[in-house]
């Protein structure tokens, strides 16, 4: 099979689950606010930044030990692979039990600091409580998919993603509508579908296709900063989106109130299946480069960075297209009660902030490549810029001037930013890859 087949197969089969993974929290959005309304679809955004932070942590320990598996298997280092998987296994448990202490703990408290006011406090409480008891399984299922996907089996990975958010989609309906259980049915089926999602991630094992195993180690600090060098470009990147929700939502709660918020709500849910597919790229891409890396072939390298470009700029341009021509249908999905000041907000969103995506789409691969091709110091420059570092400071000085435009605007401002300065850090950081190769 050919470089370039292999890598559409790869990348569409991520794209497929990253999307299908996306899903989880816009199935919560779309019946949200049919069954909840303007209220519940406030409460849902003001939460759904916390879901960030556990899957960020899912990707950071599954995309950074699964890229340093796919190095020692390429090596056929296979006692140190294992280690890795094994040690990966330990650190997502510990963090999974972090977070549901926090929601055993401290939801109210956090639900406070989100911005949550008293006619929206209790859908916000229920769902970050309910969410964060599950934070185990979400981290659990994200380590899963990326060790089996560079394991050899994406087909699977991507199965797992999707039935996993279909069964979310299925039980998002009939826990709000014929149960009735509110804020409370929509987490719990998010909740549910990373174990249904595991439940078919187990054919690996039972079929014994698995080239990774458990492996009596210690862990150690020294692997725990190796395994978070190389998932801290993962992690940021969706740690970004996070922590700009929160901004956004503090800065919009000041300017728009609860409205502006639903309104933010609808286009920070549409963005999250756009940044999906670039993600998938990126992550379908990603094995390639570590095996290729491992492997010294530098001129594939390149060839798949290229590759991984296209196939981003080609995205962007059929998402803008139809956020151009159908953006009033979009907000329409989730505007039950047809309020012409919340349409009107979010279809003006939608065109400027996904015009960003003709950037961010090429910052998110070129950092997935730096790190799969063990440059995680250029990784994580570009990350950390996405992470707040250019987009807070604009947010917080274009809405000053321009309100809600100046929200909007603030996205693809920071991307454009990111770009010129990332791949600057890319040239630089190839040549010194390739140079490594060869010492």
């Amino acid at each position: 099979m050919s470089l370039k087949s292999t890598f559409l197969r790869y990348i569409l089969t991520n794209i497929i689950g990253m999307i299908g993974l996306s899903c989880y929290i816009l199935a919560d959005t779309f019946f949200v606010s049919k069954g909840l309304g303007v209220q519940g679809l406030t409460a849902l955004n003001l939460s759904i930044s916390i879901y960030s932070f556990i899957n960020a942590t899912g990707l950071l320990i599954g995309i950074g030990g699964a890229t340093k598996y796919s190095i020692y298997k390429a090596q056929h280092k296979h006692n140190k692979a294992n280690i890795i998987f094994t040690n990966s296994f330990k650190i997502g448990i510990l963090f999974g039990i972090f977070f549901l202490l926090i929601g055993l703990l401290a939801s109210s408290k956090l639900s406070s600091l989100l911005g949550a006011d008293e006619n929206i406090f209790n859908m916000t409480n229920t769902y970050l409580k309910t969410l964060l008891c599950f934070a185990p399984f979400f981290i659990l299922n994200n380590i899963f998919i990326a060790f089996i996907r560079n394991d050899g089996n994406p087909k699977l990975s991507m199965t797992g993603m999707l039935i996993g958010s279909l069964s979310n989609i299925i039980l998002d309906y009939i826990f709000i509508f014929p149960l009735n259980w509110g804020m409370f049915g929509a987490a719990f089926a998010t909740g549910l579908a990373p174990i249904i999602s595991m439940c078919i991630l187990a054919r690996h094992y039972i079929k014994k296709k698995n080239n990774f195993h458990f492996h009596k180690s210690k862990l150690s600090i020294k692997q725990i900063t190796y395994i978070f060098s190389l998932g801290i470009s993962s992690f940021i990147t969706e740690i970004a989106s996070g922590i700009i929700l929160i901004v956004f939502n503090l800065l919009i709660l000041s300017i728009s109130g609860n409205i502006g918020v639903a309104a933010y709500g609808i286009v920070a849910n549409l963005a999250l299946v756009a940044i999906s597919i670039f993600t998938g790229i990126a992550q379908g891409t990603q094995p390639l480069l570590s095996e290729n890396f491992g492997q010294g072939n530098n001129k594939k390298i390149l060839q798949l960075f290229k590759y991984a470009v296209y196939a981003s700029l080609a995205v962007s341009v059929v998402l803008y297209f139809l956020v151009v021509i159908f953006n009033n249908q979009l907000v329409e999905i989730f505007n039950k009660d047809h309020i012409e000041i919340l349409s009107k907000t979010a279809s003006n969103g939608l065109i400027i902030y996904f015009a960003g995506f003709f950037f961010a789409g090429i910052n998110i691969i070129t950092s997935a490549v730096l790190s799969s091709i063990n440059e995680p110091k250029y990784a994580f420059t570009i990350s950390i810029l996405r992470s707040g570092c250019i987009i807070v400071p604009l947010a917080l000085f274009l809405s000053y001037l321009f309100k809600m435009t100046g929200i909007w605007l603030s996205f693809p401002l920071s991307e454009m930013i990111t770009l010129i300065l990332g791949m600057l850090l890319a040239k630089k950081s190839l040549k010194n890859s390739i140079k490594k190769s060869y010492n």
